[in-house]
C-alpha cells in the first residue's frame, strides 16, 4: 500500500537555527513513504551553503527527483520537489499567478505522472501564496483547463502541498467543491501541521479525486520532526483503483 508523504522544509531550517538536509531525510524516511512532495528547497544558494538541498535529499532517500524553481537568481534557485523510487515523469511545472503589482515569493506547482503498481497518479504538488486574493488566483489556476481540468488529468489525483488556508476559510471550500480532503475520508481526529513544535493550524493538504481510497492519515511528530522545520509532515495511505490503460 502506497505512502506519500507532503512536507514544507524551510529550506531545511530548523527552529534551533541548524541547516541541515540530512535531518529532513532522517525525519522522512522514518515515515517510510514512497511518494514525497516537498516544499521550499534551496538549490545553489548562498545563505544555505550551495546546497542541492532537493538532490541531497533524494539520494539520501535513495529516490529519484523531480524539481521546480519557482524562484532562479543566477544559479540559485528555490522551489518544490517531487521525490519517489516509482516510474515518474514530470508533465508541466509553471509558476502560478500572483495577485497585484507589488507580490513576495513566487509561487508554482508541478505535476507528474507516477506509476504505482501498475496504475497511473496524476500528482500536482504546490506551495501557494500569503495573501488571501493571490490563493484564490492560484486555486482558480490549478483547477482550471491547464491543470485538474487538463484532459490528461483523468483517473486518480492529488493535489497536495502547502496551501496557507485552513479548513475554515472560503478558498478550502472552493477547493473541496471538486476535491476530497483524505482527512474528511475517514473517521477520526483531524492532524494539524503548522507550526511544527504546537502545531494549532491545518495549512498542509493532501486533496483526491478519482478511484483514490485512503485508509490512513496522520502527522510525523517525531522529537526530530519537531524541530527539523517548522512544519510537520504528513502522511497518508492509500490504494489505487484501475482506470482504463492501467496494467492488468
Amino acid at each position: 500500500m502506497p505512502r506519500l508523504l507532503t512536507y514544507n522544509v524551510r529550506r531545511c531550517l530548523g527552529l534551533d537555527g541548524e541547516l541541515s538536509p540530512t535531518r529532513i531525510a532522517e525525519v522522512i524516511a522514518a515515515a517510510e513513504p514512497d511518494i514525497v512532495c516537498l516544499q521550499e528547497l534551496d538549490v545553489n544558494r548562498r545563505r544555505t551553503g550551495f546546497i542541492d538541498q532537493a538532490q541531497a535529499i533524494a539520494d539520501a532517500l535513495s529516490m529519484q527527483m523531480l524539481f521546480h524553481a519557482t524562484l532562479r537568481v543566477m544559479e540559485e534557485q528555490y522551489g518544490n520537489a517531487i521525490l519517489t523510487p516509482e516510474p515518474a515523469v514530470l508533465v508541466k511545472a509553471e509558476a502560478l499567478p500572483a495577485h497585484g503589482r507589488f507580490w513576495g515569493e513566487p509561487r508554482g506547482a508541478m505535476w507528474a505522472t507516477l506509476r504505482i503498481g501498475g496504475k497511473s497518479l496524476q500528482l500536482i504538488n504546490t506551495h501557494l501564496g500569503l495573501r488571501r486574493r493571490e490563493r484564490f488566483k492560484q486555486i482558480e489556476a490549478l483547477l482550471g483547463p491547464e491543470w485538474l481540468g487538463h484532459t490528461a488529468c483523468t483517473g486518480p489525483v492529488c493535489l497536495v502541498g502547502d496551501f496557507n488556508t485552513t479548513s475554515r476559510s472560503p478558498l478550502y471550500r472552493r477547493i473541496v467543491s471538486e476535491l476530497r480532503d483524505v482527512q474528511y475520508t475517514l473517521a477520526g481526529p483531524r492532524h494539524r501541521t503548522y507550526p511544527s513544535a504546537f502545531p494549532v493550524r491545518r495549512i498542509d493538504h493532501v486533496f483526491i479525486r478519482g478511484p483514490v481510497t485512503v485508509t490512513r492519515v496522520g502527522t510525523v511528530m517525531t522529537p526530530l520532526a519537531r524541530i527539523a522545520s517548522d512544519h510537520l509532515p504528513l502522511a497518508v495511505d492509500f490504494t489505487l483503483g484501475a482506470t482504463p490503460g492501467d496494467q492488468a
